[in-house]
């Protein structure tokens, strides 16, 4: 723990021209006893770590002590500090290997180089998780992430459906996807799996035990790739059902914003010309009748739905009750706007 903290202490002070024992303490998490306490024991070991003293003081490193990391050009060094996404290092666990590392880098630039790190977090961040939806870190993901790291294999159980089931699995790659984490991984043959590869939810996983020995990885394996395969087919398989669409202008241009986006260019690259009143029908595909409700809904008028029959029926049904909901509201408005308004033997006459 002492030699950890020796060397942050020493990468430190490379990567800035001079800090306080209040500063080193901060960063080190330590007490400024033990920064004096450190900085000697450097001095002892041959590090020459100097100290100013005085109010405006600090630690210092002299004869231009560095490590031997040299080469970095400002962007490559951007790209290095922008690669890093603290959220899902975190979540697996990594957040202190990558501080480490980070630190490291910092140290070995060049003077006019060491404000990368500060001014890239200052432009740019990644946020995975969706809108409106709470991230939750699998609790496994750490155990997962080491096996996937150390290429070991994992003997997992995992919920489908309302039982549970065991496998044997090759963990290839993690992927997180609109803030949830995916396993992909090679099942072993003789549980079921075939040696095929497959995609797991790891919030899902109920138990995961590594194993002690390494799996040889397919060298030909493309994690970015077969992710994106799959994705598609996922979404493929997901749209089983179709709706005929007759759209207005401002429905064509709302539709990728209300149902799945590549649905919604699909049918529009498919449609014909606009119709005598400027919409054009279109065939969308939808995960189902209820999905393409809920929907489509959020068109309004935009959308008529002309097929199937029963989704017509059902929105047909939403405008009737609209018109009504909205017709007894406009006769309760009059009558609690127009107070001085009352019956008279002749009709309705007004107060003076």
């Amino acid at each position: 723990m002492r030699a950890a903290r020796l060397i942050k202490m020493v990468l430190l002070l490379q990567s800035r021209p001079s800090m306080t024992a209040a500063e080193l303490a901060r960063e080190l998490e330590v007490s400024e006893r033990t920064v004096t306490r450190d900085a000697q024991a450097l001095s002892e070991a041959g590090v020459p770590v100097y100290a100013d003293r005085g109010r405006a003081g600090g630690y210092r490193l002299v004869g231009g002590y560095r490590t031997g990391l040299t080469g970095l050009a400002r962007g490559e060094a951007e790209a290095l500090f922008l690669s890093g996404v603290p959220g899902a290092l975190r979540e697996m666990g990594l957040e202190d290997a990558a501080s480490a590392a980070r630190l490291k880098v910092s140290a070995a630039l060049l003077p006019s180089l060491r404000d990368v790190s500060r001014t890239t977090a200052q432009r740019f961040h990644l946020d995975a998780p969706n809108w409106f939806t709470e991230p939750r870190t699998p609790q496994l993901l750490p155990v997962v992430a080491d096996a996937v790291w150390d290429d070991r294999p994992l003997t997992a159980r995992y919920r489908r459906d309302e039982h549970e089931v065991e496998r044997e699995l090759e963990p290839y790659g993690l992927v997180l996807k609109a803030g949830v984490w995916y396993l992909c991984a090679r099942v072993a043959d003789g549980t079921g799996g075939d040696g095929v590869f497959r995609v797991y939810r790891i919030d899902r996983f109920t138990a995961v035990s590594p194993g002690p020995e390494r799996f040889a990885r397919d060298a030909d394996f493309d994690l970015p790739g077969f992710w994106a395969e799959r994705a598609e087919q996922f979404a493929r398989s997901v749209l089983r059902a179709e709706v005929v669409l007759r759209l207005s202008p401002r429905g064509v241009r709302r539709l990728p914003y209300a149902v799945d986006p590549p649905a919604a260019r699909q049918a529009l690259a498919a449609a014909g010309s606009p119709d005598a009143d400027g919409r054009v029908t279109v065939t969308l595909p939808v995960e189902s009748e209820d999905v393409a409700h809920a929907q489509l809904g959020a068109l309004g008028p935009e959308a008529e739905v002309l097929a199937p029959a029963g989704l017509r029926e059902r929105f047909a049904a939403d405008a009737r009750r609209l018109a009504a909901l909205y017709a007894a509201a406009a006769d309760e408005e009059i009558t609690i706007c127009r107070p001085d308004v009352r019956p008279g033997p002749a009709g309705p006459m007004l107060d003076p």
